[in-house]
Formats: structure tokens, sequence, C-alpha cells
């Protein structure tokens, strides 16, 4: 049995933001669109999910043209089953990750960001799975009284805390 590693690099358009998970039924597709559109209601995304059997495909949704399509590219390039890939804009993962947790199809979501991703998929004879990600750099340091201050500013000019 052969075992093959890779790292995946996934495409995030500039002011965009990156979900991926994990899911088990070809219904995730308009359950995830119902659950985004419904979440917020300005969002654009793409949405590509991975097929783990049958004919196999990319089953792709949203409502905007780009994403859909650096959805439908990221989800090839990763070709693991049963995964799935947000391209979304116009809003946060913090919108919308609470309406994604309750689909019931999603089992897990191992991202969601907008800095560079990458995922180390490994693939078998079988197929392909992700192991996991790699979400942005590596810490610089802790913050001091200044970046506590900072974070503290941001999350208030960004409405998420009063």
């Amino acid at each position: 049995m052969k075992l093959e590693l890779e790292v995946v690099n996934l495409k995030t358009p500039e002011g965009c933001n990156l979900i991926l998970g994990q899911s088990h039924f070809i219904k995730t597709v308009e359950d995830i669109y119902e659950a985004m559109v419904s979440s917020t209601p300005n969002v654009k995304f793409g949405l590509a999910f991975c097929e783990s059997s049958g004919e196999r495909l990319v089953r792709v949704e949203g409502n905007d043209e780009e994403l859909k399509q650096v959805a439908a590219e990221n989800a090839m390039r990763l070709g693991c089953g049963h995964s799935f890939v947000i391209v979304m804009r116009d809003a946060y993962p913090i919108n919308v990750l609470n309406q994604l947790k309750m689909v019931p199809e999603i089992c897990t979501i191992y991202a969601a960001t907008a800095n560079p991703l990458q995922v180390i998929v490994a693939e078998t004879d079988q197929g392909r799975a992700f192991l996991g990600v790699v979400d942005g750099g590596k810490p610089r340091g802790v913050e001091d009284e200044e970046g506590v201050k900072w974070r503290k500013n941001i999350l208030r000019e960004l409405r998420y805390k009063l």
C-alpha cells in the first residue's frame, strides 16, 4: 500500500475568506448554500464539494461566478472525498460559522481564515484525505499592553464587542 504526502496551497482572492471542512453527503451542497444566504444577506460566495463515490464530481454552488470558480479550483487541487471549500466575500466566517455548524451533514470545519492556507494531504490507493492545515505564520511573540489595546479597539471598530 502506498502513502504519499503533499502540501496543497489553497487560493484565497484578495478581500476574501476561506472555510474548509468535511461532510458526508451530496445534500451538503444545497444545505450549505441555504445556510450561507440565510446567515448574512450581502455575502458573496462560491462553494465546492468533492463527492467521494458515484460520479465523484466536484459539485459547485454559490452566488458569485468568480468565487464559484475559485472554490472549484481549490476543491480539484485538494481532491479529498467529502471535503468542501467555501470562498466568501463581503462577510466574515464569524457571520456564518454557527449556521454552518448546524448543517446536519457537516462533520468538521478545519479552517476559517483570510490567511494563506496550506492543507497537508495524504494519498493512498483508495483516495486522498487532509490531515491538517497550516493557517498563516507562527507567532512572533506575546502581546503587550499596546497589543491588548489594539485587539480590544479593533473588535469594537468591527462592532463585534461593545
